[in-house]
């Protein structure tokens, strides 16, 4: 089935993978890429991604870290707002990363096409300013809250388990309104999982797929690459990008990633073996 992901003012062919280039103006930020709320330097990290290589770009003013903690709604906006206008007609959607339905409204009315929500639309109102704008919305998988996902995260069968929470998250969506072919879906890596539900979640991914719906992977930078390969978050380049092309070779469609160049010119070469 052809994967024809509709994006508020755009529809992209992700029969092909697509880069997300993360744009992060938090303080807190677990990669050390956080702009602390810089937005001349957001934008024109944007406009580097988008030379480099990128299809969409991921805007975010909250860190989501482990013990992270909430950011101030407006705080997020005046910080999040002048980016987008900025960047509106840079000719590729604008992902808002954000659990927050004011900031979600905010963004969309300025010209952001996409929701990438950690917190899958639970949060009051969310779900209804998704459904009445024509954005895409990427629903991520969970276990618990940044503040105390990773404390003791436990499941039967990791991927069941996921896979029945987007299912149940996707179908919520459908029932307000949001049509399927704006939705995509997140096993959300590092997001309450140990090393081990992380490794298991990408050997096993294929098991995620939905016929005509993205995947979206993000390990970039995380911390089960730096308890792979022993490294700090800004050497972990090489580990994300392998682990990125693992995700698309298993059916990913959409890689969050730090690092757009190096991502891009891997897929490059898996793009010419694998013949899409």
């Amino acid at each position: 089935m052809t994967q024809h992901f509709h994006c508020g003012r755009y529809v992209l062919n992700a029969e092909r993978p697509l880069i997300m280039g993360i744009v992060n103006l938090s303080d807190d930020s677990f990669s050390g890429d956080g702009l602390h709320g810089d937005i001349e330097a957001a934008i024109a990290q944007g406009r580097r991604f988008i030379e480099e290589g990128a299809h969409i770009l991921d805007l975010g003013a909250e860190s989501s870290r482990p013990g992270s903690a909430p950011v101030p709604v407006q705080q997020e906006i005046d910080r999040l707002l002048p980016v987008v206008e900025a960047l509106r007609d840079c000719g590729m959607p604008l992902s808002i990363d954000t659990v927050k339905p004011e900031v979600m409204r905010v963004a969309l009315n300025a010209g952001a096409d996409m929701i990438n929500d950690i917190n899958a639309l639970r949060a009051p109102g969310a779900m209804e300013v998704v459904a009445a704008s024509k954005a895409g919305i990427c629903l991520m998988h969970m276990q618990g809250d940044p503040v105390t996902m990773q404390d003791a995260p436990h499941y039967a069968d990791i991927v069941t388990e996921v896979a029945e929470f987007l299912a149940e998250r996707v179908a919520a969506a459908e029932a307000a309104g949001i049509a399927l072919n704006r939705i995509a879906v997140d096993p959300g890596f590092g997001f309450g999982k140990t090393l081990e539900h992380n490794i298991t979640l990408l050997r096993r991914l294929g098991e995620l797929l939905v016929p005509g719906m993205p995947l979206l992977v993000g390990m970039s930078r995380k911390s089960m690459l730096g308890l792979l390969t022993g490294r700090a978050a800004a050497d972990r380049i090489h580990a994300g990008v392998a682990a990125h092309v693992l995700a698309v070779e298993r059916g990913a469609r959409i890689v969050r990633v730090h690092d757009v160049a190096a991502t891009r010119d891997a897929l490059a070469v898996l793009e010419a073996v694998e013949d899409y």
